[in-house]
């Protein structure tokens, strides 16, 4: 796609390649097309989108936003068309619906020649006893990975696919909700829906890592066109943990039992092994976010959920019913045992919480996160690391979509049924002053 070997992205119709620039502008990217409008999320007016290589032999990186040189394709896109016409903030509204798509690792046969054996870091303590290393990875192909970031929940969805055969599978997707108009969209999901179609791929799985708490999950209305465009339907896959959540957030919300018992095709066990085509993964447990939580790993890569996030930002909060800061340290070290060069891909990315890097980043590798994790880079005890998650959690909010997210991933994403008056309803805690 691009004359020059680096990373591609795609953002709308948008495609930009990197391109030999003098070493002082080695990190910008230069557009080969146009800039439409609904390039993506992070961007404003006057903006320069670019982005950066990781060393040699790992896997491109690709940042987009941010910049300081003018791009004034952007910036014309941004403008008032006429007198009285949109201004610039509605027009920057506009450019948020649309997530962005980056192609960030495309495997060739060096890189599976040249990947290095499974070897395990010895855990940094055996404090906790859910540490120990985990079993051999998983063998076969890498994947070539999708990262598409949705902006409105600073989600990043993934799309992993086995080169060989073009087979699929699709992590944490997203379904729009606004809160405020109470209306549920499928532009995330549909622009899943159209990488797949545009490229060729069968989906074989759709896998959570977790009951999210602050996003709707898509899986429902994706197996669901999914089995149509592709003839076959594919299973809806998460941890084996999930029937406790679901019980106690269906007792918690009044949602009977029939909602959502079974509606999960699989229920993975610990360390169980995925075929995604000719590649293979495995399931690794990861609580402390939530107890029902995993992770995917496959090939050199894991797509970690909710567990570590950028090194800058450090882990997710355990403060959510079941979740364990305990729990998440060991969680932590069991996926820092693993090969400096493994990648760590994401659950969320809050860009404004690294500010040496203001663009979303889908992942860093487990050296950079031993080196420079805010939470638990190597020499951070388990009773620092409590300690501080604890003081941390204490000072959040709760997330903006917790009751309505709750409600339908425990659900798989299907949404309530209607009421006896025809409306779909979510029920939302109201507080109330002592003494009314």
């Amino acid at each position: 796609m691009c004359e020059e070997k680096g990373p591609t992205i795609i953002a709308a119709d948008l495609i930009l390649c990197l391109v030999s620039l003098p070493d002082k502008d080695k990190n910008f990217i230069m557009p080969k097309l146009p800039i439409p409008a609904g390039i993506g999320a992070t961007l404003r007016a006057g903006t320069r989108l670019r982005g950066s290589l990781t060393g040699a032999g790992s896997a491109p990186r690709v940042l987009l936003g941010g910049g300081h040189h003018q791009a004034r394709d952007i910036h014309h896109a941004c403008r008032p068309s006429a007198p009285g016409g949109p201004g610039s903030q509605q027009c920057i509204k506009a450019l948020r619906r649309q997530p962005i798509l980056v192609q960030t690792h495309h495997p060739s046969p060096s890189t599976l020649s040249a990947r290095q054996p499974a070897t395990m870091h010895q855990p940094y303590s055996t404090n906790s006893s859910s540490s120990s290393p985990l079993p051999p990875g998983p063998e076969g192909p890498e994947p070539t990975i999708h990262a598409i970031f949705e902006p409105e929940t600073f989600t990043y969805q993934y799309v992993v696919v086995d080169p060989t055969t073009r087979t699929a599978a699709i992590i944490d997707p997203v379904l729009d909700y606004d809160n405020k108009t109470r209306t549920v969209s499928t532009v995330a999901a549909d622009g899943l829906l159209s990488l797949v179609r545009e490229k060729g791929y069968t989906v074989s799985h759709i896998l959570e890592t977790h009951a999210h708490a602050d996003h709707l999950t898509s899986s429902f209305y994706l197996q669901r066109k999914l089995a149509e465009s592709q003839g076959t339907k594919p299973p809806v896959c998460i941890g084996k943990r999930i029937g406790q959540v679901q019980v106690l957030f269906g007792k918690r919300y009044g949602i009977d039992s029939d909602e959502y018992d079974g509606v999960f095709d699989t229920l993975w066990e610990d360390d169980a092994e995925i075929q995604v085509g000719t590649m293979k993964g495995r399931v690794v447990h990861l609580p402390g976010h939530t107890p029902d939580h995993v992770g995917y790993w496959i090939g050199d890569n894991v797509f970690c959920g909710d567990s570590l996030f950028h090194p800058a930002i450090g882990t997710a909060r355990c403060d959510f019913p079941g979740g364990s800061a305990q729990a998440m340290y060991a969680s932590a070290q069991k996926l820092l045992t693993l090969p400096d060069h493994v990648r760590i891909w994401v659950g969320h990315d809050y860009p404004g919480q690294h500010p040496e890097s203001p663009e979303p980043e889908a992942m860093a590798t487990i050296g950079e996160h031993r080196a420079r994790n805010k939470h638990v880079r190597e020499g951070v005890s388990e009773q620092e690391f409590v300690a501080m998650r604890s003081e941390r959690d204490n000072k959040l909010a709760a997330p903006r979509l917790l009751h309505e997210s709750l409600q339908v991933n425990i659900r798989a994403g299907k949404l309530p049924k209607p009421s006896e008056g025809g409306l779909r309803l979510f029920n939302l805690p109201v507080k109330i002053p002592e003494g009314l």
